[in-house]
């Protein structure tokens, strides 16, 4: 029993040995891939330089905002490239110069291969799914948006085409009735953490095992998502127009446009709804409100109460809240 203890501490030592020795390049600009690299510099891990997206003006005043991986990296002293172009030579060298022996991506640009082909020990990426299902920009939205109840983060090295490379680790995580993008997101940012750190652990260790995705099934792309993509379709079930709806909630957010009784026409967006399945006589698209308490639709099998609406330039308000300001 001694002898298994004191095995357990040597192995355990050597992967800490093995992490700090490890040279990793951080790759990430967005809120979401801020806990992958918080959770590797508390951890211990030799992360050596952060690359990030560059400085981008701000709506207002035009002051120039730093992404969220450069804020959390400029606490934290880690050097910090913001290349326009990922080929430039300039940057290559420079990123050459960090002799980095595994690069991680997260929420990021599309490597050429002369990055992601650069350590030794390759270049993983963390991707908000369960691929092969929901390869694209935009992942956690076509989830809900889809009625899934189920997906997850997968950890996987990157080869030429984008979100196929062998897969080195999966977690999977319900999507619940009440999840929306925004609750989900966060769920998944904390689980991908915890799923970086351990795919690190495997690598340092040398004990990675991979495996192939399989193509042999019906795969649903996840493209990124327009304004326009945000629209409401009325002539849809109730279900579904609930689940496109908490697909983009918060941000961007489903719209729709209510006419008030001066003839005008408003665009609302859309952040929460109850779907209401019953015997629907209006036809679909029809608005029913008291004017004082309920706004509601007629879809393709009932009806969706709109619960939570924003009009422009508005905050986020209740239907009762709206209806006291706003006629239909």
């Amino acid at each position: 029993m001694m002898y298994v203890f004191h095995t357990f501490i040597h192995y355990t030592s050597y992967i800490i040995i093995m992490s700090n020795s490890l040279r990793i390049i951080y790759m990430g600009t967005p809120e979401f891939a801020v806990a992958p690299l918080k959770a590797l510099v508390e951890n211990g891990y030799n992360v050596v330089a952060v690359v990030t997206m560059p400085d981008k003006p701000a709506q207002r005043g035009m002051k120039l905002q730093y992404s969220a991986v450069k804020q959390y990296a400029l606490e934290a002293g880690l050097p910090i490239l913001q290349p326009e172009k990922l080929k430039e030579q300039a940057f290559l060298d420079e990123l050459k110069s960090y002799n980095a022996d595994l690069q991680i991506v997260v929420a990021f640009r599309m490597l050429p291969e002369v990055v992601w082909n650069m350590p030794p020990k390759g270049t993983f990426n963390l991707h908000a799914s369960l691929l092969p299902q929901y390869r694209g920009a935009a992942p956690i939205n076509w989830a809900i948006i889809n009625g899934e109840t189920e997906t997850g983060v997968t950890t996987f090295f990157l080869n030429h085409n984008i979100d196929t490379g062998n897969i080195i680790m999966q977690e999977r995580t319900p999507i619940n009735p009440d999840d929306n993008i925004g609750t989900l997101y966060d769920r998944l940012m904390l689980i991908g953490a915890d799923v970086v750190l351990k795919t690190v652990d495997k690598i340092a260790s040398g004990d990675v095992k991979t495996y192939a995705q399989d193509e042999n099934q019906n795969l649903k792309p996840a493209p990124k998502i327009f304004k326009e993509d945000c629209l409401i379709l009325w002539n849809k079930s109730a279900r579904q127009v609930n689940d496109f709806v908490r697909g983009l909630s918060p941000y961007p957010a489903a719209y729709t446009t209510l006419k008030t009784q001066k003839g005008e026409d408003l665009r609302v967006k859309v952040l929460k709804v109850l779907p209401e399945q019953s015997e629907c006589k209006e036809p679909i698209g029809t608005v029913i409100t008291d004017n004082k308490s309920f706004i509601k639709v007629a879809v393709n099998d009932g009806y969706i109460y709109l619960n939570q609406i924003q009009p422009a330039g508005k905050k986020n308000m209740t239907a009762q809240e709206f209806l006291n300001g706003t006629k239909l």
